[in-house]
């Protein structure tokens, strides 16, 4: 069975479930995406990787990452292979010494292991024609997948402000409150704020 390259577009709360985040993974060169609803934990390990940003020490996925690559175990790839009442089934390519292994993993623990190893996503055809979404997007911008409902935007609209106001010596207050609570999506907005204020 031929697979289908996954690239991530996006991460957002979902709409469908309390607390819930909604991964979105966009074929690579197509125009269908295939989103995935994970847990808060695991919407912030993938997202703190995708940041760049450093936890004050290592979570989950980070032992992980350096549990393997002590005993030189490197992770190929990731390949969603099942789909089975809306639960997607997941496995890391795993490789030592030529060796080839097989690990079944929770679709959202394999994907913040793999942006960790910097590796690529794959699923199957049969997979991305029953779960994916069609884009109708004739710019081709990808704005056609919209996720916030419009509560999410304006709270996120409130924050902006909020954070905006704040002096400088307030922001790296904050910042260094964020990162020591662990909350890196916050963290990540009050960087790029002193970032614009300081370049």
């Amino acid at each position: 069975m031929e697979k289908v390259k996954l690239e991530i577009v996006g991460l957002s709360y979902s709409q469908t479930q309390s607390g819930a985040y909604a991964l979105v993974l966009s074929e690579v060169n197509g125009k269908r995406r295939l989103p995935i609803i994970i847990g808060g934990f695991e919407a912030q390990a993938i997202a703190i990787e995708l940041e760049k940003m450093t936890p004050t020490r290592p979570l989950t996925h980070d032992l992980f990452k350096n549990f393997a690559l002590a005993y030189d175990i490197n992770i190929k790839e990731i390949v969603i292979y099942n789909l089975v009442e809306g639960i997607f089934y997941s496995k890391l390519i795993c490789e030592k010494d030529g060796v080839i292994t097989e690990i079944d993993a929770r679709t959202s623990d394999a994907i913040a292991l793999g942006v960790r190893f910097n590796c690529p996503v794959f699923t199957f055809e049969s997979i991305l024609s029953s779960a994916g979404v069609q884009l109708d997007d004739p710019d081709g911008d990808g704005d056609a997948f919209a996720m916030s409902d419009m509560d999410d935007e304006e709270s996120e609209v409130d924050e902006k402000d909020e954070i905006k106001a704040m002096s400088l010596s307030d922001l790296e207050q904050k910042l260094n409150e964020a990162i020591e609570k662990e909350d890196y999506e916050l963290a990540s907005k009050l960087r790029d704020e002193i970032n614009k204020r300081t370049s």
